[in-house]
C-alpha cells in the first residue's frame, strides 16, 4: 500500500485497526510512534548497486489504555511527515514489536482493518547466481508426490 491509499482509507473510517498475518488484532491503545522515509543503498549478489525507499511506520504498544490513535490523528501526523520529509507516494513498510523482535510488514486493507502483510526475500539476481529454480510438487492425500504439471494430459 502506497501512502496515498493509507490517507483514503483513514479518510472514510471511523477506527483504525491492525491486523496480523496470523489473524490476530494489534492492541487498540497502539500508537504510531514514528513516520519516517527509509532509503537502504545496497549491492546484490551479482554486484549490481540498488536503491530501495519506503515509507516506514512504526507501530508500538504501551500501557497507556487511556487514548486511542484515531484516523483524523493518523492523517494530521501523515501530513506533518510530508511537509518535513517531502515525502513520495512510496510503498509503506510498518515495524511492529513481536515476541521475540521487531517484524516488518507490508501493508494492505480489507475494507476494515488495516492488514500487515508477511514480507519475504528473495534473490535479485538469480540470472547471475544460476540458481536453479525449486520444481513444484504436489503431494497427494496418500502422500504420493504428483510431479505432473496441471493440465499436462499425466495425470
Amino acid at each position: 500500500m502506497k501512502l496515498l491509499d493509507i490517507k483514503n482509507h483513514l479518510k472514510k473510517l471511523d477506527i483504525i485497526a491492525f491486523e496480523l498475518p496470523n489473524g490476530e488484532i494489534v492492541a487498540s491503545h497502539f500508537h504510531v510512534t514514528e513516520i519516517g522515509k527509509i532509503t537502504k543503498v545496497f549491492i546484490d549478489c551479482g554486484g549490481k548497486i540498488r536503491e530501495e525507499n519506503v515509507i516506514s511506520f512504526q507501530l508500538w504498544e504501551a500501557n497507556d489504555y487511556d487514548h486511542r490513535l484515531h484516523p483524523e490523528k493518523l492523517i494530521s501526523i501523515i501530513e506533518l511527515s510530508e511537509k518535513q520529509f517531502n515525502l513520495d507516494n512510496l510503498e509503506i513498510e510498518v515495524e511492529y514489536q513481536g515476541k521475540e523482535t521487531i517484524g516488518k510488514y507490508g501493508l494492505d486493507f480489507n475494507g476494515t482493518n488495516f492488514l500487515l502483510t508477511s514480507k519475504k526475500t528473495a534473490c535479485l539476481a538469480l540470472d547471475a547466481c544460476n540458481i536453479p529454480e525449486k520444481p513444484k510438487v504436489r503431494i497427494t492425500a496418500n502422500g504420493v508426490v504428483n510431479s505432473c504439471k496441471p493440465n499436462s494430459g499425466c495425470c
